[in-house]
């Protein structure tokens, strides 16, 4: 009978140090700045526009995390050229996405894409107020909605055995930290 008990126990020890890590309810999986980075910068350079008229292509320099709002920021760098203007122009968007769990190919999305500032030096205050109203629509036509991180059997297998799945999506100063729930009955 004792025997059966230590058994018992010894099985489900890897699941109740999961389950009781630092007080919070259920098990997490961390996400680093680093791999975050590097999807973004796997999904960009992209291409917008209607040819020759306007046309951008879009590139991600860098990742910023915004904990406060729960979110993900990018500074991408535009180069837009077209019939309006003579030469093609740089400039810089910051945008903030979103982010959702997928279970039907798990993996998580950033989605949502706001932008929050477009700055183009030296352009004519024509040209830079219509790039204002049509930049914004061609880079949340371009960018969407894209994979940020493809979980592994691994990182979810213990999760998935004890009916877990990813339930919520914080954003910490140094990467993600992904909350594991109790899955929903379907």
């Amino acid at each position: 009978m004792d025997r059966r008990l230590l058994l018992t126990a010894l099985g489900c020890w890897p699941a109740g140090r999961l389950l009781a890590q630092e007080g919070q309810p259920g098990p997490r999986h961390k996400i680093s700045a680093a791999q975050l980075h590097e999807a973004l910068s796997a999904r960009f350079p992209v291409r917008a526009g209607m040819r020759g008229l306007l046309e951008a292509e879009i590139s991600a320099p860098s990742l910023h995390l915004r904990p406060t709002h729960n979110q993900l920021g990018a500074m991408l760098l535009a180069q837009v050229g077209g019939a309006q203007l003579r030469q093609a122009q740089s400039g810089e968007l910051d945008v903030v996405f979103a982010l959702r769990y997928e279970p039907a190919d798990q993996t998580l999305r950033a989605h949502r894409l706001e932008i929050l500032a477009l700055r183009v030096a030296g352009l004519p205050q024509e040209t830079a107020q219509t790039l204002q109203l049509v930049l914004p629509a061609l880079a949340r036509e371009a960018v969407g909605e894209f994979v940020l991180h493809r979980f592994t059997r691994r990182e979810l297998g213990l999760a998935d055995t004890m009916g877990f799945e990813p339930e919520r999506i914080e954003v910490v100063e140094d990467g993600l930290v992904i909350w594991f729930g109790p899955k929903p009955r379907r």
